[in-house]
């Protein structure tokens, strides 16, 4: 594969590497990938405010990583594309190997 472009590259870190910043976007991340859930349970799940859940996702939603569902008066959200949680695991194991 080549080399990335400088442009390629930014975007990958504006859209990506910055909103996995924060850990408790990758555990919601984690968490979306057991199912789709709502701020509560994701909030109940993580032991964390739901304000600073409603947060994360608005990032995360931003980005592109996490979408959301309305049924009814729920809004549900669950991962945008599920290949995010074997690149987050691949991560895990380089750094269990190192």
């Amino acid at each position: 594969m080549a080399i990335p472009s400088d442009n390629e590259l930014a975007l990958l870190h504006d859209h990506i590497c910055q909103a996995l910043s924060d850990p408790r976007r990758i555990q919601i991340m984690y968490a979306l990938n057991e199912s789709r859930r709502h701020v509560s349970a994701i909030a109940d799940a993580l032991g964390i405010p739901q304000p600073a859940v409603s947060r994360h996702l608005a990032v995360l939603r931003q980005r592109g990583l996490v979408s959301a569902g309305r049924e009814g008066a729920a809004v549900f959200y669950y991962l945008a594309d599920p290949h995010i949680i074997q690149i987050l695991d691949m991560m895990r194991q380089l750094l269990r190997d190192t």
